[in-house]
């Protein structure tokens, strides 16, 4: 069972989220935008939106520039 994270082939397991994903990654920065299957999932649904086998997982981390 993998998702693709960034299109690279990761394991996924049952139970797994996006808040779950992320700390197994060690995606720490602190502005972070994440999109499953397309979908944009705000940081406050992290700890609860369930990741399914097959998903595509886009995580960006967002740069301040000037």
């Amino acid at each position: 069972m993998v998702i693709k994270v960034n299109t690279e082939p990761h394991p996924w397991y049952s139970g797994m989220t996006v808040r779950s994903l992320l700390d197994e990654k060690l995606f720490t920065f602190r502005h972070i935008i994440v999109r499953v299957n397309g979908e944009y999932v705000p940081e406050e649904e992290y700890e609860r939106f369930a990741i399914q086998d097959e998903d595509d997982v886009i995580v960006l981390h967002l740069m301040a520039g000037g």
